[in-house]
């Protein structure tokens, strides 16, 4: 059915979502098709696309942690259930949604028994909590669990030194990766110098933004990267021959730039 679409269509690129569902709260789906494409250009999409998606696209979570009443991070605390070093693993598993950047501070002030959720997190207004339910600690008797949250907005894994501090502020390995997974396939369909392609994108993300926001985004970041190359020709590059016969760029030059 799509082959019958595209073959029918003009050279003009379209894309279209062709499946999109939410699993759960932090797991979403969507499924999406770039065409027609000549033969070649698929592949080249498809991979610049799945590595911004995996590599470029920002996302927000809690950094570092702190709690006065913390000895050190593999310590336990009479009337919780979990150690500190499972509190903060839990901790960075909260999935967060924001526009924010820099670094904002939240907190938790809750007093047991009870379970300690996300929902439980004092937040600035421009962070949201993605699901609410994502367990953090067990009290088991009537005592007060305080602690400092940083968050904060970056990319990719970031793993953070272990070392115990001595004011009880613990950091955690962030986690800036909202996308789960990416990957792209092909369908190809005519013959010869016919030969026409169809992209296939498949992205999982983790609830704090969609798919087709996703999308948008890693496009978005791969354009930039391309746009200092179209004002080549603006800035007056210059080419000039080496000895062996190779063209080489003569880049506007200034001292300051040394400095």
């Amino acid at each position: 059915m799509v082959r019958e679409e595209v073959t029918g269509s003009t050279r003009t690129l379209q894309w279209k979502c062709l499946e999109s569902r939410v699993d759960s709260k932090r797991l979403y789906y969507g499924r999406f098709i770039l065409s027609p494409l000549m033969k070649g250009q698929a592949n080249t999409i498809g991979i610049a696309m799945r590595r911004a998606l995996l590599g470029e696209i920002e996302g927000t979570c809690i950094t570092r942690a702190k709690s006065e009443k913390v000895p050190h991070e593999y310590s336990t605390i009479v009337g919780i259930e979990e150690s500190v070093r499972e509190i903060l693993i839990n901790l960075k598993e909260i999935v967060l949604r924001s526009n924010l950047y820099g670094v904002r501070d939240a907190s938790i002030f809750v007093r047991g028994p009870r379970y300690v959720t996300a929902q439980d997190i004092i937040s600035p207004p421009s962070v949201e909590i993605v699901d609410t339910t994502q367990h953090i600690a067990n009290l088991t008797e009537p005592i007060d669990l305080c602690i400092g949250l940083q968050i904060k907005r970056d990319r990719g894994y970031r793993i953070n030194p272990t070392n115990n501090s001595q004011d009880g502020s613990y950091p955690i390995d962030a986690v800036s990766m909202p996308i789960r997974n990416a990957n792209h396939s092909i369908h190809s369909y005519g013959n010869g110098n016919e030969k026409q392609e169809i992209l296939f994108l498949e992205i999982w993300t983790n609830g704090s933004l969609t798919p087709q926001e996703a999308l948008y985004e890693a496009s978005r970041n791969l354009i930039d990267l391309f746009i200092p190359f179209l004002h080549v020709e603006e800035e007056g590059i210059r080419f000039e021959e080496n000895k062996k016969g190779l063209l080489y760029p003569l880049l506007p030059f200034k001292m300051d730039s040394l400095i």
